[in-house]
Parts: C-alpha cells; structure tokens; sequence
C-alpha cells in the first residue's frame, strides 16, 4: 500500500458489508439505512439485516434503485442462530464478509430507581448482547473470508454524558467497552474495531412516535453549531471507519454530536438519539 489514499481509493468498493438495524420506518433515514446506502454508493454489497423484513426490502429498493448490490434479510439479532444465519447468508450471497455494522439499539428512561429489572436486562440484551452475538459469528467468517476486515458499532453520546436514561446509558458504554475489547483481541486478526456515538440526531427511531416542532428545534439547538443531524451523519461516520482511509484507526469513538458534548447537559431536554 502507498503512503497516501486517493478519494476514489477507500477500499470499499467490491467488498461485503452487513448492516444491523438497516431498515427504517417508510422512507425515512435511519443511521443503519444511511449507512447501508452510503456503502453500496461505493461499491460494497450490502446484506440489509433488520428485525422486520419489509423494512429491510424498503432500503434494498433504495440500493438497487441507484445501481447499487444489496439483499435484504430478516432476523432477530438477540437470538444466537439468527446471527449465525445472517453471516452465513452473507457468505453464501456474496462469497466473502469485510465488514459489519453493529447498528440494533432500543431506548429507555429513568434512574435505577425507576427502572424495572426486566427492562433493564432487555436493555442489556438488545443494545449489547446483539453486538456480541453477531460479532462472534462474523468474525471468524472475515478471517476465513477475507483476511481480515473491520466492524462498527453504533453506541451514543449517552455513554459520555448521562443525562436521566440510566439503564441506556449503561448499556450504550458497555458498547463502548467492548469496542476497545474487541480492537484488542482481533487487531492481530486484521480485524478493526471501532464505534460511532451520534448525538441528538433526526431519524425515523426518534420522530416516529411523535415530535413536536419545539422539541426538534431544542435538540438543533443542543448543537454548538446550530445544525440539526440526521442519520446520514452518522452512516458517513460508519463508512469512513470502515474504509482505507481509517486503516490506522482501532479501538476508538467518533463523537457525531455538532459538539453537543462540549456543552452543559440538560436532563429532560435532549432525548437519546
């Protein structure tokens, strides 16, 4: 490799992607569908993986519609088979795995006091385990395949910053945690590991059930440069951290905020994103 990248060569293009969380509510876009979208522009095939089917096929539609390659499938990534059988597809479809993005995330609110216990665990469950779990079988397939490759997992600035989402933001550090873990224990396998923490951004997960106009502008205004953030933000994070570009990068968090982190927290004003 030369010392120095062209634009055009981000190492994307011809390589396998799968993307967790990748669908999104009608045409809306979700830090997962951006992110599949945003890979497929440069020439990687996409296996869009999301819980509901028909969302999946939503962002497939989107990548075939500008030429891109992309298949959809559904699984459920907090149940083990499911996350075996989502790389093995990968592999069946497309002859290899490059890269995963860890992308399935669910909120919650409330302090320890106010959390239940079954909620808590279904927290931990969804926002952590399923990393582990597809992680663990998609690993082995980038070695086998690939020789390596490069995973990101989306956590959020809730892990940097609490502000009343106790069992979210625990869980949103684990992720962080076990990004720094993972970086560790497969660097040597050519593997790269990395994590991207959005901010108050703009998606189907946060408008869907209801957001009034004053609310969204107080979540733009979160924002040191007054710029509300949408899910394409943080899918040009995930695709940079994937690529040659970020080839020294391991074991690191993007913060993906328009520095809403350097500013004093508000506790009820700024929902997890």
């Amino acid at each position: 490799m030369t010392d120095t990248l062209r634009e055009s060569d981000s190492g994307l293009s011809g390589k396998v992607a799968i993307v967790t969380g990748g669908g999104a509510a009608g045409d809306g876009i979700g830090n997962g569908r951006a992110a599949a979208i945003l890979l497929a522009r440069a020439g990687t095939r996409v296996l869009v993986v999301d819980r509901d089917s028909g969302l999946a096929q939503r962002t497939v539609d989107m990548i075939t519609a500008e030429g891109g390659t992309a298949s959809g499938w559904a699984a459920d990534v907090t149940d083990e088979k499911q996350c075996e059988a989502m790389v093995e597809k990968a592999v069946a479809l497309y002859g290899r795995l490059d890269f995963l993005d860890n992308n399935v995330g669910i909120g919650s609110r409330g302090s320890v006091v106010e959390e239940t216990p079954a909620n808590w665990r279904r927290l931990m469950q969804v926002n952590v385990e399923t990393m582990f779990l597809a992680a663990k079988h998609a690993i082995p397939a980038m070695i086998r395949t690939a020789g390596g490759g490069a995973i990101v997992n989306v956590s959020s600035i809730s892990a940097l910053r609490p502000r009343g989402l106790t069992a979210y933001t625990t869980s949103k550090g684990a992720v962080i945690a076990l990004t720094r873990a993972m970086a560790v224990d497969h660097g040597p396998d050519g593997i790269r590991v990395n994590c991207v923490a959005p901010g108050p951004v703009y998606t189907p997960m946060v408008y869907a059930p209801g957001m009034s106009h004053a609310a969204r502008d107080q979540r733009r205004r979160a924002s040191v440069l007054g710029r509300e953030g949408t899910g394409w933000d943080v899918g040009h994070a995930v695709r940079f951290l994937l690529s040659d570009h970020a080839r020294y990068i391991t074991g690191q968090t993007l913060v993906v905020d328009g520095g809403t982190t350097l500013v004093g927290p508000s506790r009820e004003s700024q929902p997890q994103h």
